[in-house]
């Protein structure tokens, strides 16, 4: 376990004491926990060598999600990331702060209501975590004095170049797949608009009532995760929830709500969420892609839009609402 200043000063009582001096969480976010499933699901393998455009359609259409093999990363680069990651999240709470400046954000809690964490504990939603993003595409810019943040800058470099490969692979082979209009497939992936998402859980007795990650769908056209062996994400599927634990050397791919946009609703974005663990604290490190900034996202289930009006949509229904409605907004004919 790492040390207790590394933590946000709000979390370290779940490390603490048997007894958190947390707020009362949200009972809506715990009412079907007891439905989780103990043992992992068996989601679908897809091979990025041998891609079989039938087996990845089946796969977005009825998970949502692959564990994807194959896929072209050193491993001896998946290792060395994981300790950068860890090394980082392991510097005090305070160097943190100081440490990941512009264009890396550091950040604990709920990201969308509380980027600073300041006002977790009035929040309606609250995510046992913290985070740093790094938005690829500023990274040449990124000046990093310090050779802790030198060493890891060139590191998720390369493992960035090679997500960018993968999601734009997965991404054309799903276009045939769909057999999609000329309209639809210029909605699009753009490479420059991808970001690596670091996190931390940190353990504690509060594991089975606090989450993680609450339950929500990415926003993004894909996902990919690459978690650690801790584990603790679940997919919600046949109306249960499931967990899918790590497998070393593979990652997870979910299909977000622009994907699922642009397949006319084929493909699904896949609903998920993150269980803290008792004993030990998680790592993930996830990678976000998204259609070009001001790109027409055309389906003929939804209104046009682009991606930027849907951030808006969504970070407009989370400070008014306190939760994301994302897709139901656009609808053509929304739900009643």
């Amino acid at each position: 376990m790492s040390n207790l200043e590394s933590y946000p000063p709000v979390f370290r009582p779940l490390n603490a004491s048997p007894a958190p001096l947390l707020p009362q969480l949200n009972n809506h976010a715990m009412e079907d926990s007891s439905s989780s499933s103990s043992s992992s699901v068996p989601v679908p393998v897809v091979d990025l060598q041998c891609l079989s455009l039938e087996e990845l359609g089946e796969a977005c259409k009825e998970w949502g999600l692959f564990r994807l093999v194959n896929h072209g990363i050193p491993p001896s680069l998946l290792i060395k990331l994981e300790e950068h990651v860890k090394v980082l999240f392991a510097l005090p709470f305070e160097s943190k702060q100081a440490l990941v400046t512009n264009p890396l954000s550091y950040f604990w809690g709920t990201p969308l209501l509380t980027p600073s964490g300041a006002a977790l504990r009035g929040a309606l939603n609250i995510n046992l975590l913290e985070g740093i993003n790094v938005p690829l595409s500023q990274l040449p810019q990124f000046q990093a004095e310090d050779p802790r943040l030198k060493d890891f800058r060139q590191c998720v470099e390369e493992y960035g170049r090679h997500l960018s490969r993968i999601a734009t692979t997965l991404f054309e082979a799903m276009l045939k797949s769909l057999s999609v209009c000329p309209q639809q497939s210029e909605s699009g992936l753009d490479e420059s608009t991808g970001f690596i998402r670091l996190y931390r859980y940190p353990p504690g007795p509060l594991a089975d009532e606090a989450w993680g990650m609450m339950e929500h769908t990415d926003s993004s056209v894909l996902s990919i995760v690459n978690q650690d062996r801790v584990g603790g994400l679940e997919i919600f599927k046949d109306n249960k929830w499931l967990l899918v634990n790590p497998i070393s050397g593979t990652l997870l791919v979910h299909i977000g709500d622009m994907m699922q946009a642009i397949s006319d609703d084929r493909y699904m974005s896949v609903k998920h969420r993150v269980r803290v663990n008792k004993q030990e604290e998680r790592v993930s490190i996830c990678y976000f892609v998204f259609p070009g900034e001001g790109t027409v996202v055309r389906s003929s289930k939804y209104k046009p839009f682009t991606y930027t009006d849907f951030q808006a949509q969504v970070q407009n229904d989370t400070k008014t609402l306190g939760y994301k409605v994302g897709l139901d907004r656009f609808k053509l004919n929304p739900p009643v």
